[in-house]
């Protein structure tokens, strides 16, 4: 069913409300927090590659608390094991029978700080959660419900005893983002406030999960045009056969595009895509699927400054009034 314009300038504005909930306590960040809210009710992730005290735990705290849902984080170190991210099978003596016990994977946004420390066998506890919203142990799944997301953090710094993630694992991330240090003057703001160590348990909930859930929905069933299309096709193409990269953006990534895209389009009060979306989403979502040549990369090429030039070389589709 097409979304009327009625209710794209309602997401528009329950959009602006929830960034802005959430900007009370990551102030100056605003396009971020607009792309992780996006990644939200495109029922994708993040991965957020940044330096130790940028804010990544109040973020994901703030956000749970935006959308009155359930928050937990799991720092993840080389000896975690895969039961203490999904949960254990344990028999009970008194009762005679196994139960499962829930790991802190069963929440509404998971914080997973420092994702790369963990063994590569830890790290794929998380490919079927992410993709399927379900976590199978001892043969038997369990739903961690709706809405569902994971914030995954890097140290761009310190790779000393860390494990790269491998590319099935970074194709599961919608975006991949940085929060970066604030201004100056929101630095000056923020030490004004140093007594207030807890800005997001100061967040009240603006909407139930639910709602997200319905919106997440909504954004679905934006109306996309074949020629926008063709144009996502044409990007996630040239990423493939790029004279700097070995392995370009995966089926998987195109589509995570196009899902993105709409929700963008959404939260700008608009009831179709635009190439405009298309281009403002294209390096958060596809630069982190690409693998660069090493050689390139010894050389200076970047994955992002990759997609930016495709951007350039190849022309976006033209709307023409009906």
């Amino acid at each position: 069913m097409p979304v009327t314009q009625e209710q794209a300038t309602w997401f528009a504005d329950a959009f602006d409300k929830l960034v802005g909930n959430v900007d009370q306590a990551i102030l100056g960040k605003n396009h971020v927090i607009r792309l992780v809210v996006m990644a939200m009710l495109s029922e994708g992730h993040v991965l957020l590659e940044d330096f130790p005290g940028t804010g990544k735990t109040v973020l994901a705290k703030a956000l749970a608390n935006t959308i009155d849902g359930t928050n937990s984080r799991i720092q993840f170190t080389p000896d975690l094991l895969p039961s203490d991210v999904t949960g254990v099978t344990i028999y009970d003596q008194g009762k005679g029978i196994f139960e499962f016990h829930k790991g802190p994977i069963f929440s509404s946004v998971v914080l997973a700080d420092e994702i790369n420390r963990a063994s590569p066998k830890t790290q794929s506890a998380l490919l079927e959660v992410m993709e399927e919203g379900v976590v199978t142990v001892d043969g038997v799944g369990h739903s961690v419900g709706s809405p569902f997301m994971v914030i995954a953090t890097q140290n761009p710094v310190e790779q000393a005893g860390t494990y790269s993630l491998p590319e099935a694992q970074l194709d599961r991330f919608l975006i991949k983002t940085s929060l970066g240090y604030p201004d100056h003057e929101t630095s000056v703001t923020l030490l004004l406030d140093s007594s207030n160590r807890a800005r997001a348990s100061r967040i009240s909930p603006i909407i139930a999960s639910a709602s997200v859930v319905s919106m997440a929905q909504l954004a679905s069933e934006v109306y996309t045009d074949a020629a926008v299309m063709g144009y996502v096709s044409e990007i996630v193409s040239a990423t493939r056969t790029h004279k700097d990269v070995a392995l370009g953006v995966s089926m998987r990534g195109a589509l995570a595009l196009a899902r993105a895209a709409k929700t963008w389009a959404l939260a700008a009060g608009r009831t179709y895509v635009t190439p405009d979306d298309i281009r403002d989403l294209a390096v958060p979502v596809l630069a982190h699927r690409i693998i660069v040549d090493p050689e390139a990369e010894f050389t200076g090429a970047r994955a992002d400054d990759i997609v930016s030039r495709i951007l350039v070389d190849i022309e976006p589709p033209v709307y023409r009034a009906a």
